[in-house]
């Protein structure tokens, strides 16, 4: 029996393993561009990927957990931080100029979890785990929620050195959502720096 490719709809003579075929899944966020970034003007070249995000987001939140949060979970923050824009592979990145409602966003990118997912045994697993960061269930939800907007104005930093502009927004919209001190702290050395 041939099944369908379910990006390119080609006939496949045999169905592959379903770590083969979520692998795919995950490696479109190689080739998704931040949209942010790209009608601020950054070129393709330089422009950070969800992919790029998504791990520097992990990474960050990891990090900084260990050095200053014992309360939480740094297992589940890294996990979250891996998690947190998966919905990206079939809904796209979204941004907030795009005229698409908070519960739209969401929505498309829950199924798009759901499909990701879809042929593995425990999918609720993962998207419970998608759901956390989502709603902000766990306090290492919130926190990697916070870790992200902090990710995006260090990146907006890092354009701005790479003499990119009308990165402003970037520091502004971002920074007015982190309440952590420990974030807030690295936050306004980023704008000290400036």
């Amino acid at each position: 029996m041939k099944t369908k490719n379910r990006h390119t709809g080609e006939l496949l003579p045999k169905r592959t393993h379903p770590m083969v075929e979520i692998f795919f899944e995950f490696a479109q966020l190689k080739n998704l561009y931040r949209q942010g970034w790209l009608k601020r003007g950054v070129s393709e070249l330089d422009c950070e990927t969800v992919a790029d995000h998504s791990f520097s987001v992990a990474l960050l939140a990891y990090t900084i957990a260990e050095e200053y949060r014992p309360d939480l979970d740094s297992a589940k923050v890294i996990k979250l931080g891996l998690f947190h824009d998966l919905g990206e592979i079939y809904a796209g990145d979204i941004t907030p100029v795009d005229g698409v409602s908070k519960e739209e966003k969401t929505q498309k990118e829950l199924d798009g979890i759901r499909r990701v997912f879809s042929e593995l045994t425990n999918s609720e697993k993962y998207i419970n785990t998608w759901l956390d960061y989502e709603r902000r269930e766990s306090p290492e939800a919130e926190f990697v929620n916070q870790v992200d907007k902090l990710e995006t104005a260090l990146q907006a930093g890092l354009y701005e050195r790479m003499n990119y502009t009308q990165m402003e927004e970037f520091f502004s919209n971002n920074g007015g959502q982190i309440s952590s001190p420990e974030l807030k702290t690295i936050l306004n050395d980023i704008l000290k720096a400036r």
